[in-house]
């Protein structure tokens, strides 16, 4: 591998480093797929998402929206609505987030009979 030449001093020790940080975690990438289609509402994540904890998915999102990836939009109305999307900056993330699912989709049964074997 070719070393990272670097103009500025950054915390990041190569490139990949900068994706993982932005997307890495259980749910962020999870959260990033169902975003793909659009605006998806706080309580229907959850339910995409049974195996997370309110507070877990709560963090992903602030920390997808901080990084400028996610879009929170608050709907001022009773009850009170928020709806997250793709930003433009994030939608960039959309060819890595298919190609995790099609290597997902083809390795799957391996993944599975190598932890239960």
């Amino acid at each position: 591998m070719e070393e990272c030449k670097k103009e500025v001093a950054t915390p990041y020790t190569c490139p990949v480093a900068v994706t993982v940080d932005v997307i890495g975690g259980k749910w962020k990438g999870i959260v990033l797929y169902h975003l793909i289609d659009g605006p998806v509402r706080f309580n229907e994540l959850r339910r995409m998402m049974p195996e997370t904890t309110q507070r877990i998915l709560t963090l992903q999102l602030r920390e997808l929206e901080r990084d400028g990836v996610v879009h929170r939009e608050i709907y001022r109305q009773v009850p009170p609505k928020v709806e997250y999307s793709l930003t433009e900056f994030g939608r960039t993330l959309i060819p890595i987030i298919n190609l995790m699912k099609s290597w997902g989709m083809e390795h799957e049964r391996a993944i599975l009979d190598r932890r239960n074997p």
